[in-house]
Parts: C-alpha cells; structure tokens; sequence
C-alpha cells in the first residue's frame, strides 16, 4: 500500500508471559494483543484486508494501522518495545522512491536493542532485498490480478502448507542473485514471459520475512492463513530465543497509534434521542400500471419543477420509487470546498456554516431526528433523502493531492439531496403500488393520491384497448442534435500514459474516461400544455436502453437522466443490517449467437476481464473490512449475469457489523460505508488515492455528476446507492416567466435555443490494454446513451 506500512503485534505465549511478569513482581494478567496498521485514509491501501486476515489467523490480536509517513523513524524505535511483530503492507510504488516506502526502509536497519519480527508483503518484500542488495527490475509481463501457483521449500513460512494459488498485484520485481543476506522460499514459474519470479524470501540472519504475493487477496489460496501462522510461529519462536521482552499496552500508547482495529463508528445520538417518525401508507393492487404515467400525473412535464424517480425499468431491478415533491420539500446542496450548506425550503434559503465538522456528519445530523418506523417492511424506501453526490465529493474524502481545474457542463453542486415525505412505490414484480407519508395526520393526501393513481390505471387501460398499437418510440428531438465526442489520439496517447504508470508500479489498473458534449435544439413549453425536454428524452432513453438502475432527477441546477446497469451499495434496514455492493467488471452486448455459453467464455474465460474484476473486489473488501471489521465476505465471484440487452461479469461482497454493534451505529452505518467508499471503485481502479492522483492529471476536467452516485438513504437506515453511468446531464436553472414567454416567441429567434448535455464515458486501462480496442470501447458506452438523442451529427 502506498505510505502505508501496518504494524502487528500479538503477546507471546500467556503462560510464558505471565511467568516473566511475575519474575519481575507484577501480578498481571496478559491477553494476546496484537496488531498496528495505520488509519485514515483507509482507501489508500489494502491494509484493512491484511489486518483482516491476521486477525483470523491469529484470533484475539490488537491491530493499529499507521501510515508510513506518520511517525518519525526514531519515535517508531522508541515504541517498538510496545509491539511483538511488524506488519509492512503492499504497495503501490517502487522500493527504490523515499515517498512510496517512507520510514519502511529505516525498518530493515534498526539497532539491536528494538528489534523485532517483521512480516512485508509486496512493496515490503521488495523493500526488504533491495535494502540488503537485490537488484530491482521490471517484469516482462506484468502480473496484476492475476493467480499463480506457487512453488515453495516445504518449511520456514510454508511448513505444512501445500499447493499454494495466490494473487499477484506487481510490476516490479527482485533478483537475489547476489544477494548473499536474503533466502528465497518461494517461487512462480513465469516460463516464457518473466522466468522464475521470487514470491518469498527471509533475512538469514534477522526476523524479516516476506511475500512478493499478495496473501490476503479473496483468490490466494493455500498462502493466506497458513502462511500468517507460520510467520506467527516464527516470530513467537525468535522471540523467546532472544529473550526479548513485549510491554503490556499503554493506554497512551492509543494517542500515538490510533485505536485498536476496527473501532466502530461512533454515533453522537441526542439523549434521550427523539421518537421515531411514524410511516402512514396506502397499499393499493393496481395491475400493469405504468411508472411514466405516474410521473406525469404527478407533474413531471413541467421543466420548472423538481422531480425525482429512481426507476427499476429492466431486471433484476424491482422497486421504482417516485417523489412526490412540494415546493417546500426540503432540498441541501453543497459544493466541494465551501465552509456552508445551503438548505432551501419553498423560497427560502438558509446558509449553515459547517465549522469543524464535515457535509457527511451534517447530513447525518439532519437525518438523525427524522428516522422512522412502521412502513411497509418489504419496501426498501419509506421516504428520506434522493439525490446525487459527485465524483469530487468522494474524492474530498481521500485526501488526494490534486490542483485546482475546470469543471465541465456548468457548476453542478457536489451534493444536491431532497428529502422526500412523500412518495410512491410501485413493485415490478407484483400488482401493489405504495402510497407513503411521513407527515402527520396527512390521510386526505394519501385518499386522494389512491384515487388518482386507480384513475391513472383506468385510463391507461383504456388507451390501451381503443389505441392502435405504439410505435416505437421517437427521438425527442427534432433537428438533429450535434455531438463532440472526445479527442480520438489525445485519449489513445493518455491511454499509452496509464499503462506506463502501470508497468513502473504506481497502479494496478486505471479507470481513464473523458466528456462527450451534446448539443440539442431545446423544446419550450407552451402556455397550455408543458412539456419537458429532458422528461421526453429520458423516456426515449429508457426505452432503447433499460437499465436496473434508471433515474430522472431534475433537482436545478441540475437534470441528471441515467439508465445505469449497476448497483453501488445497498444497505439493508436494521436490525441486522447487511451491505451488499455488486461491481460489474466485463460486459458483452447480447446479439444472435451470443449464447451464455459464448459470453462466458468471453466474460469469466478472459485473464483480463476477470483480473479487472478482482481488483475491484480486492479493493471493495479493503473498503468494507475498514468499517465493519472482520465479518467480510465475498457471496459470487466473477459470475455472469444475463440482463435485458447485455452479458455482465458480476462479484457480490457482503459485510456485516457484530449482532451486538447497537441499533444507533447500524441506522448510520450505511452513511459511513458510502462515506468511505467513494468515489467508486470501478471508477478510479486500485490503489484508490494512487489511482485517483494519476487520473487527474490525465482527465482535463473534473467528473462533476458523473462516476458519482445517485440513490436515497431511507429514514428507515436503509440506503441504496447506483454507479452514475450510461447517464448524461445538463445544467440548466429554471427560466423566470419573463425568459419563458421570450423563449416562446419564435420569431425572435434567427435560430432555436439549444441546451448542452455531457455525458461521460470510458474503461479499465490494464497492463494487458489494447488502446485502440479502449477507445472503441469508450465508443461503444457513449453510443448508448447517445441512441435516445436520435440521428446525430458529429462534430
């Protein structure tokens, strides 16, 4: 993990322990503690998942996790007396740059008196021969997500181990042929490729072992573990020998090295905290209805208004959830950089400065009094708040070092919510449609919202029995719209610039997109009938491509039209709430011939397609390991799953806090998960914080909408949070009725108005990439967005 080095320590044998003490007068009682690794930014690197695995191989080990620039080398020495083991982590980056391993290299020469066992993994292990003498090359090949098997020497680290497949995540690699200092344990057999690679190795002399190979990956297999309890073993053994003494932990120590691993979020709740909002609902069976037509019931042709639909329009999507908007819905935005969130309420906007704390602990803090409870409880959505976050607001939370840029398609805010009290959710898979609402005593709206909704029905049905069959849905334009798609040789050379950071060992896999911007003569409503340009080219859209994870949210500045394959994270209502997050790494487009069989064959039978995949899963697990602690697992590895026009390489990751967490850290846990997950994996590739860096100089504008998130988090805790992909969105704030009757006469327009769209788009840049396949890749994702606008002319 880049700057990232995690210290374990676990006592000794108790009763060997326990008589020492004694010896020197203390009656103390010993529990194995255990390991360090360093905090925040947990997105940085893989230590969370490394912290996970030595706690299952060592159960009831401490584990504090510190950057490796965090600690002077000389302080580090000075505590180390507090530790019974060293941990340092993986990459990325190269052993030989001061920045990547920071006071790792210190580690290696440390005096006599503070020494102790030490375990690197990756960046450790080349850190490790290079500081004694190896020689530093590049592979031939790279190796980055890929599983090898591995040939080792039965003992030392792999006593009793076996057949051992593991996960390589390196470019970089050593050459201990002249390094007298070093025993290698472990090799992969590259053939033709690399050759004979080193994949282990020990000091001969001191307690430093390491792995080149990455052993808490979900696909390492027969060197995770086992080689942890060996290394365990070890490091025990020396220890004794050696008479070294471990200190009981020092509750001052926690100042220095942060808690024990992994500390739950804490949850400032009000006390006593306040009673629960009750959900008033109308569970109406209405067959075949249709959610455009609810939409427009409700008023969504008016292009003035706010609207907000989360839309299942293809499986395995099920619930649409429509937001029945006053003017005095609450509405929050806020913009990355900025000390205040506006908070706008009918005409109203009211300013709240943040201080000290940050727009993540302010939305919880404004959702905390709002809970909920007696809805439905299969409804995923009671009410709550519906929106959007940006890429850039993910990328807050990382701590990146970026520069100031442009922003591309107007300044959208960075977070821009409503909070819905009224709502109406139709189940895709039954008859039932659900009128909810969180005010009180709001009966007569729910009546009238049942009746009007069993009129929409009954008029639907009778269109349908005295209308000739539709056709196929239109384009919502007329003339044709004027598309500037990205710079085709700007992106193949920033393609070339990705995998040169990937073969020098920066990244394993870079998520490269750029903006298209489209040019559309804008409809204007008339004074009788409204009509709303983005609601009819949202309809075109989901028509030719429908997607699990639609949206239409027109929340001004901002329209946001999105027909997005894939689910972020899902968070389940407590008690026992579990967060599922389902990364889509590899898709093949259905058409004659394309069987299951043939797109599995494309899709899991591809090294690249499935090493993408599993970087991705290594990365999520890391996410979520940092928040809920142990309890991680991965329900579906690289499966492939059939939807409405395409064939996607699908994972699923679950993770869970302990039974006995608390009702009040669950009910946010959803919050702090999205928190610490963002900007999206799939969207920057692994390492996050690296990845996102080398991106930013790449990309010429800042994301803004898209590789965000859109979704709701429920007053209920449930949340539910889709990739903003396959989207466009445009900037546009709502005309004064003086700009609208302008806009209306005709005439005095030599030409008409056009409002700009921008979609983004792009793909996994590999070591195994080919860039003229990426581009047309990039291609082929923005053409299926751009269908909806019709005929087009290129630019």
């Amino acid at each position: 993990m880049t700057r990232t080095f995690s210290r374990i320590w676990s006592g000794m044998e108790e009763s060997v322990l326990r008589r020492r003490m004694e010896d020197k007068g203390k009656n103390t009682y010993v529990i194995i503690e255990g390991f360090s690794a360093f905090p925040e930014p947990r997105t940085l690197t893989g230590c969370d998942s490394l912290a996970a695995l030595f706690r299952r191989s060592i159960p009831g080990c401490d584990i504090h996790i510190i950057r490796n620039d965090e600690i002077a080398s000389e302080s580090l020495a000075q505590h180390l007396h507090y530790f019974s083991a060293v941990v340092v982590g993986p990459g990325p980056g190269s052993p030989t740059n001061p920045v990547d391993v920071g006071i790792v290299k210190d580690l290696w020469n440390i005096a006599d008196e503070h020494l102790l066992p030490v375990f690197g993994v990756c960046l450790g292990l080349q850190s490790l021969a290079v500081e004694f003498g190896a020689r530093l090359k590049r592979l031939n090949v790279v190796k980055h997500g890929q599983v090898s098997q591995i040939i080792h020497a039965e003992g030392d680290l792999f006593k009793g181990v076996g057949d051992v497949a593991a996960v390589r995540y390196h470019s970089l690699h050593v050459d201990l042929d002249n390094c007298e200092a070093l025993e290698p344990l472990a090799w992969a057999d590259d053939g033709k490729e690399n050759g004979r690679v080193v994949m282990a190795a020990k000091h001969k002399v001191r307690p430093f072992w390491a792995v080149q190979y990455h052993p808490e990956s979900v696909c390492t297999h027969g060197g995770g573990v086992e080689v942890v309890q060996n290394f365990w073993r070890l490091a025990k053994k020396w220890t004794l020998v050696h008479d070294r003494m471990v200190r009981p932990w020092n509750s001052s120590m926690d100042t220095i090295f942060g808690p024990s691993w992994a500390t739950l979020p804490l949850v400032n709740t009000p006390s006593p905290p306040p009673p629960p909002v009750t959900v008033s609902t109308r569970v109406l069976d209405l067959a075949g209805i249709a959610i455009a037509d609810v939409c427009e019931m409700l008023g969504v042709t008016n292009e003035n208004s706010g609207f907000v639909l989360l839309d299942s329009a293809a499986q395995p999507g099920r619930f649409s959830i429509v937001g029945c908007l006053t003017s005095d819905s609450p509405k929050i935005t806020y913009t990355v950089g900025d000390v205040r969130v506006r908070l706008s309420t009918g005409q109203k906007d009211s300013y709240e400065n943040l201080g000290s704390s940050t727009i993540w602990t302010w939305l919880a803090d404004f959702m905390r009094p709002r809970r909920a409870c007696g809805g439905v409880p299969d409804l995923p959505f009671w009410g709550g708040l519906v929106g959007f976050l940006s890429y850039e607001l993910g990328v807050q939370s990382l701590s990146a070092s970026l520069c100031a840029r442009g922003k591309i398609g107007g300044q959208h805010p960075d977070v821009n919510l409503v909070f819905v009290e009224r709502s109406i959710v139709v189940d895709g898979s039954s008859n039932k449609v659900y009128a909810q609402s969180l005010l009180p005593d709001d009966g007569v709206w729910l009546d009238r919202m049942s009746q009007s909704l069993k009129q929409c029905t009954r008029q639907q049905t009778e269109e349908v029995r005295t209308s000739p069959a539709k056709r196929r849905r239109k384009s919502a334009v007329t003339t044709p719209p004027v598309v500037a798609l990205p710079d085709r040789e700007k992106y193949i050379a920033r393609i070339n610039q990705c995998k040169e950071h990937l073969f020098a060992g920066d990244s394993y896999e870079l998520c490269l997109t750029a903006p298209t911007r489209i040019s559309v003569p804008k409809t204007v409503a008339s004074r009788d009938t409204a009509r709303s340009s983005s609601w009819e080219l949202y309809k075109v859209l989901r028509a030719r491509n429908p997607a699990p994870h639609a949206a239409y949210l027109r929340l001004h500045p901002s329209t946001l039209l999105s027909s997005s394959p894939e689910r972020f994270l899902s968070y389940s209502r407590p008690p026992y709430s579990i967060c599922q997050l389902r990364p889509i790494k590899g898709t093949v487009r259905k058409a004659p011939g394309v069987t299951r069989a043939v797109a599995e064959q494309a899709l899991s039978g591809s090294t690249k397609e499935v090493a993408e995949n599993l970087m991705i899963v290594d990365l999520i697990r890391h996410d979520l390991h940092g928040v809920v602690g142990e309890d991680v697992v991965v329900k579906q590895f690289c499966k492939v799953e059939e939807y409405k026009t395409v064939w996607q390489l699908v994972s699923v990751i679950e993770g869970k806090l302990p039974d006995d967490a608390g009702r009040d850290i669950e009910m946010e846990l959803g919050w702090e998960i999205l928190r610490r997950s963002l900007p999206p994996g799939i969207m920057t590739g692994a390492p996050k914080k690296r990845s996102v860096e080398i991106l930013h100089t790449l990309e010429d504008y800042d994301r803004g909408i898209y590789s965000g998130v859109f979704g709701y988090w429920c007053v209920g805790g449930g949340s539910d949070w889709s990739v903003t992909i396959r989207s466009c969105f445009k900037h546009d704030d709502p005309m004064r009725p003086e700009e609208e009757a302008e806009a209306q006469d005709d005439s005095t327009h030599e030409t008409p108005p056009s409002e700009e769209w921008v979609l983004g788009a792009g793909g996994a840049i590999t070591a195994l990439s080919d860039p003229e396949a990426e581009w047309e890749e990039m291609v082929v994702k923005v053409e299926s967005v751009i269908r909806a606008f019709g005929e087009v002319e290129f630019s």
